[in-house]
């Protein structure tokens, strides 16, 4: 029974640091990353498909990506997809490659950038306290249907509390590293 609760938990927990992750791999910073084009979907023959599906992606540059479309017929579309993805970026080919040049970004926009980064963080936080909440609840039930010990139910709480507080300071661990990305010149 208690497994199951802490088996779970782990579960959540994790799928809400990778949301965390994915997030802010999304924010851009002033360098190149190719991650940055992981949700770009490319009108592929009628078929929506991720951009790295469909192309070679590179950084040759830290200001530059590079993207080699496998299928030349398809660099209107690719360049088309990046355009309306929404995330500001201007794409300019050559008939053969695509180049994204990243110009520095400006310390107001990296103020910006900073906020939504702690926005994000802020709500994984919230979501790890959830499933703190849904773990304990769990385990109070447990302890209620005589499943448990009031002792045991205390050690557990505090082995819950004990792996929220690990999640909560790796995000924070991610956030500054995240900072510090952005705040780079």
């Amino acid at each position: 029974m208690k497994e199951e609760v802490f088996s779970d938990l782990k579960k959540r927990m994790a799928k809400s640091l990778e949301a965390l992750n994915h997030e802010l791999a999304g924010l851009r910073t002033g360098r190149a990353s190719i991650s940055i084009l992981d949700g770009v979907k490319v009108d592929y023959y009628g078929n929506p498909a991720p951009i790295k599906s469909v192309a070679t992606l590179s950084v040759p540059e830290s200001r530059t990506i590079t993207i080699q479309p496998w299928d030349i017929s398809q660099i209107h579309a690719i360049e088309k997809a990046i355009l309306a993805s929404g995330l500001g970026l201007n794409p300019s080919n050559d008939g053969k490659v695509i180049r994204i040049l990243f110009p520095p970004l400006t310390e107001e926009r990296r103020k910006e950038l900073v906020k939504i980064a702690r926005k994000h963080g802020e709500e994984c936080k919230v979501s790890i306290r959830n499933v703190r909440r849904d773990a304990n609840e769990a385990l109070k039930k447990l302890e209620k249907d005589k499943k448990v010990s009031q002792d045991d139910l205390k050690k557990y709480q505090h082995e819950v509390q004990d792996l929220t507080d690990k999640q909560i300071s790796r995000i924070d661990e991610l956030l500054t590293q995240k900072e510090a990305e952005i705040m780079e010149v």
